[in-house]
């Protein structure tokens, strides 16, 4: 019984085991049961596929028969004998014709299959981005994003190929089995009980064999992810690990990590490597004692010799579907795994649903108000605590604290990325969560501290602020945001095409086109969250005189680092652990000798200092 044996691990990855395989294998099924006409027809072409294979070595036994009988006549003289070849010509056309009938059986239900697989994934993986843009901000700041996005990718490839190649292995290795046994049975019943006998005996002599193997395989994808992590980290981080001179030491621990995976790998291809060398010692052992008891069989006339040699060609068979069952189930289990890994992102809590009669405010004016707002990320732990605000149109707030204060979240709730637990936020009057979103967000232009473009031209990213922007628009937008003069030096101007990550222009060129973005897009109310730290005094200009060309006759919230740039706002706010402990202007605060004008003292102190 040979036939190509893969080490645990070889087709899936060891230890990934769904936590409910009978439920998320049911929800698998679901989409898959939409195409049941096309499995059906996967499941007959692999049963008339593999039936004319399989019918192939009992008539390749008739005619080795008709040649021993032919030969047996001639040796002992009968006048006349001679082999058949006539007969033995018709077997080869006939045995051509099932291996033809055979593999175009087997080319329709891969094709059936490969349109049923793909059109399953293709149903998932929309499914998947239609929940995606369903999701709230919070899944996205508590979730890795390589996590989510190995589960679009990797999970849903892993589901593809076993839908397109193991399960059709899975019905053509079952359908074999059986076949093989059936035909096995007609031979001989005793060759086959003496052939079936040498199934469990292989099991109990390989199944501690491959447990151990299974270990070290399961050590072996550990010890990977360990160093493919550390080869990343420090790859990625190389300047920083030179600065402090961490070179010896990254050696050191590479070394580490590379000498526990070789001592997994080699134990866990030595071990699983044994498991051939037994395989064939057992099976070796079970086609002497058919061939014996075939012989004998055969001086009896109960079988032809033919029959011995198909029988021991349908033995040889009959182990490699058993190998492939047993490997596919182990496959199977790591892509019930997969699917169970998208059915959770899949039940994720979904964002509150606008209500049908949202309201839509067609000219907004920019009127602000915070009713005794409550928001805390967590259950029981409050971030913000019966705030209270009141914006008038046109008006500058500043938000000021220190890290970890509260400023972002007010952001957050202004645009409905996270929902208030109890108090009102409105804008002209109107609750925002009787507003729909898109209308609520498309009132605000965002300038934040992190920059984001994407790969294209910069006029396209300029013109991402508004549909439909003409050429004149856009090139006016970059003037008021002085970035005109910088785009024109560049080598292609507005057609000068950014790369994914903006590398080719500086931080504040960025910051530039971002303050362009957000004039063109022509917003009620802005938010801006300073970002001039890492940014030279000249383009800081720059970007101060953008802002203000931008900030006129808007209502602006500025998240404020550098507290010497929101003097002239008309309110600042002054958060300490998620509430507002003090507010007014620049100068009343001042006065106060509180909490800001000892951050704002603190600032002075050690510029000076």
């Amino acid at each position: 019984m040979s036939g190509g044996h893969r080490g645990p691990g070889a087709g899936a990855m060891p230890g990934s085991k769904a936590k409910d395989f009978k439920g998320s294998f049911k929800r698998l099924l679901k989409y898959i049961s939409p195409y049941k006409s096309q499995l059906f027809i996967v499941l007959v072409t692999a049963i008339l596929s593999t039936a004319f294979s399989i019918a192939s070595p009992k008539i390749m036994g008739n005619a080795v028969s008709k040649i021993f009988e032919g030969l047996v006549m001639k040796f002992k003289g009968v006048p006349g004998a001679s082999i058949d070849f006539d007969y033995i010509g018709k077997i080869v056309l006939i045995l051509i014709v099932l291996y033809i009938v055979s593999a175009a059986f087997s080319y329709i239900q891969q094709y059936v299959m490969a349109g049923v697989s793909q059109r399953t994934v293709y149903d998932m993986r929309k499914e998947l981005e239609n929940k995606l843009s369903r999701m709230p901000l919070k899944y996205f700041d508590s979730n890795p994003h390589g996590d989510t996005l190995s589960r679009f990718t990797n999970d849903m490839d892993n589901i593809s190929t076993t839908l397109q190649q193991s399960l059709t292995q899975l019905i053509t290795s079952i359908v074999t089995i059986i076949g093989i046994l059936i035909m096995m049975l007609t031979i001989s019943p005793l060759m086959t009980l003496i052939a079936l006998v040498v199934l469990p005996v292989a099991m109990f002599v390989i199944r501690p064999i491959l447990k151990k193997s299974q270990t070290y395989f399961s050590d072996q994808q550990k010890y990977l992810g360990t160093l493919n992590g550390h080869i990343e980290e420090m790859y990625t981080g190389h300047n920083v690990v030179k600065a402090f001179g961490y070179e010896e030491k990254s050696i050191n621990r590479f070394k580490k990590v590379n000498n526990d995976l070789y001592n997994s790998g080699w134990k866990a291809q030595f071990i699983s490597g044994l498991i051939m060398p037994l395989m064939s010692f057992i099976n070796n052992i079970g086609y002497v004692a058919v061939c014996v008891t075939g012989g004998y069989l055969a001086t009896k006339g109960s079988i032809k010799v033919g029959d011995i040699q198909a029988f021991i060609q349908y033995m040889r068979q009959f182990s490699q579907p058993i190998n492939q069952t047993a490997n596919i189930a182990n496959i199977i289990q790591s892509t019930v795994a997969s699917a169970e890994r998208v059915f959770e992102v899949l039940d994720e809590e979904e964002i509150i649903p606008d209500d049908k009669d949202a309201k839509v405010i067609e000219k907004p004016l920019g009127e602000v108000k915070f009713e005794n707002v409550n928001f805390g990320y967590k259950e029981g732990t409050n971030l913000i605590e019966d705030m209270n605000i009141d914006v008038k149109k046109g008006q500058t707030i500043a938000i000021v604290g220190p890290t970890g204060a509260g400023k972002t979240t007010i952001v957050n709730l202004l645009m409905r990325f996270y929902e208030i637990n109890n108090g009102r936020i409105t804008i002209d009057g109107v609750d925002i969560r009787n507003l729909k979103r898109e209308n609520l967000r498309n009132m605000f232009g965002m300038v934040l501290q992190d920059t984001w473009s994407f790969n294209g031209t910069i006029k396209e990213n300029i013109g991402y602020g508004r549909e439909g922007a003409t050429e004149e628009e856009i090139i006016m937008a970059a003037k008021t945001a002085h970035a005109d003069h910088f785009i024109r030096t560049l080598p292609d101007g507005y057609d000068t095409i950014l790369n994914e990550e903006a590398s080719n222009i500086s931080q504040g060129q960025k910051q530039l086109l971002t303050i362009a973005r957000a004039i063109l897009a022509d917003p009620s109310i802005l938010i801006l969250d300073e970002a001039t730290s890492s940014i030279d005094t000249r383009t800081e200009v720059y970007i101060q005189k953008a802002m203000s060309n931008l900030m006129k006759g808007r209502t602006s919230f500025v998240i404020a680092h550098r507290l010497s740039t929101i003097k002239d706002a008309d309110l600042i706010l002054v958060m300490n652990q998620g509430k507002v402990i003090e507010q007014g202007n620049h100068e009343e605060l001042l006065k106060k000798g509180g909490f800001y004008a000892d951050l704002y003292n603190s600032q002075f102190t050690s510029k000076a200092s």
